[in-house]
């Protein structure tokens, strides 16, 4: 090889490694990016299952008050209104709950596309090293 196919090899391979470099940086920006999302989503989860929390905990405690009260008058209007209110309020806790708990599941929260992009680099690299 002639000095001057020795400097192009050279440049190649610097070229190469500062590319590859970049690289790098980006797809940690990306992966940096993607995980503050899902910790927001994650966030945004809990707020659910908190509420939902509170929601069943104010349903049992109306629950149990129209049970007592239904219990003891046997058939007023005003504890079976008792009773309507605490089963609409369970349902919604439920529904809190199970929304909140789907939004945190892990395969809600992995770094999906850091993972397909790092594939599709490492695809490119290896069809640029050859």
């Amino acid at each position: 090889m002639n000095t001057q196919d020795n400097q192009s090899l050279g440049t190649l391979v610097a070229d190469l490694a500062q590319q590859v470099s970049t690289l790098v940086q980006t797809e940690a920006r990306l992966l940096r990016a993607e995980l503050s999302e899902n910790v927001t989503k994650a966030r945004a989860g809990a707020v659910e299952v908190l509420g939902g929390a509170v929601c069943l905990l104010a349903a049992l405690i109306v629950l149990l008050q129209a049970l007592v009260i239904a219990l003891t008058r046997l058939g007023l209007s005003a504890e079976w209104s008792a009773l309507l209110v605490g089963v609409v309020v369970a349902v919604l806790g439920v529904v809190l709950l199970r929304t909140g708990m789907a939004s945190m599941a892990p395969s809600e929260l992995a770094p999906d596309r850091t993972q397909e992009q790092l594939k599709r680099d490492a695809n490119v690299i290896k069809g640029q090293a050859r």
